[in-house]
């Protein structure tokens, strides 16, 4: 059936702009990469590192183990899920202990008109996780790759950055050193949809935990973002509301600002959740700001489930 017989989404043009624009996101962070494309998940463009503090040898034995700091690469490849641009990813890893220790890992999905970018920029998630490991808390890895405004499912354009994510990056992440049998899933908006509907869909088997940062969910397809399913059948094929039970055994954790248009479907969301839901809804809207100030409990959340 032709897909303009159907209603189309009703989702207020005020939101959809909140939904892109109040993320702090510029279209800088969807910039090309200069030079030619790695047909593989390629070289490092950059590398820093953020030390840990350096303990006062008068009050801390010498004994003391450092606390890890904390590494970030980027870099890039060409996907043959997203064949007609470059998937750029960012990767901030604590330095381990040991040469042979394998760190777990936790995935970011980004929202809609942002990319990888954001983990590093918008969130700061390489200073957050510095906290998180000078706070005692288990080291992990963080990473996050470009999925554009896909929405993190299989679309009618041949795009689909869910099997982009399954595999190819989380292959290419276990060719860097890290466990793949303990991954985490976390996102924004978009990214939170995405992160909750790849925790439902089982196809991650290292699946540890999954945690939603003011997810964009909705329970029928009259009430979504336009652009967000090519479809009534897409949505009911990606419908997280139905999904929900086979989030029993996975921990689970999901926030959403008060002030965010998103909350009533979110509380909805969480509602019917079975199991224990971490989180809850904090004063904050739709925006990069709110995100930094839970973030911190959303690594915490994350290292304690992947220990």
């Amino acid at each position: 059936m032709d897909q303009s017989s159907f209603p189309r989404p009703s989702f207020p043009r005020r939101r959809m702009l909140q939904l892109a624009a109040a993320a702090g996101l510029s279209a800088a962070a969807t910039s090309a990469c200069t030079g030619p494309p790695s047909p593989v998940p390629g070289p490092t463009t950059a590398n820093t590192t953020t030390a840990g503090p350096v303990p006062s040898s008068s009050t801390v034995p010498a004994s003391a183990v450092p606390i890890p700091a904390v590494s970030t690469r980027t870099g890039g490849f060409v996907s043959r899920f997203r064949p007609a641009v470059i998937t750029r990813w960012s990767l901030a890893v604590p330095l381990p202990e040991e040469a042979n220790q394998l760190l777990p890992v936790a995935v970011f999905l980004h929202g809609l008109g942002a990319s990888h970018e954001v983990l590093l920029r918008d969130l700061a998630a390489d200073r957050a996780l510095q906290g998180h490991l000078d706070d005692g808390g288990l080291p992990f890895a963080v990473a996050a790759v470009d999925g554009g405004d896909s929405w993190w499912h299989a679309r009618a354009d041949g795009s689909d950055t869910q099997s982009m994510l399954v595999q190819e990056f989380l292959p290419f992440l276990g060719e860097q050193g890290l466990d793949l049998g303990r991954v985490g899933m976390f996102g924004t908006s978009m990214g939170g949809f995405g992160a909750l509907l790849l925790a439902s869909r089982g196809r991650v088997s290292g699946l540890r935990a999954v945690a939603a940062m003011s997810p964009a969910v909705w329970s029928s397809y009259a009430e979504g973002m336009q652009g967000a399913f090519d479809g009534p059948a897409d949505f009911a094929a990606n419908n997280v509301f139905a999904l929900r039970p086979r989030l029993a055994a996975i921990p689970k954790r999901i926030d959403c600002g008060s002030e965010d248009d998103l909350a009533a479907t979110v509380r909805q969301y969480r509602s019917g959740l079975p199991g224990r839901v971490e989180g809850g809804f904090q004063p904050g809207g739709h925006d990069a700001l709110y995100w930094r100030s839970i973030l911190p409990d959303v690594l915490d959340f994350l290292g304690r489930s992947l220990g």
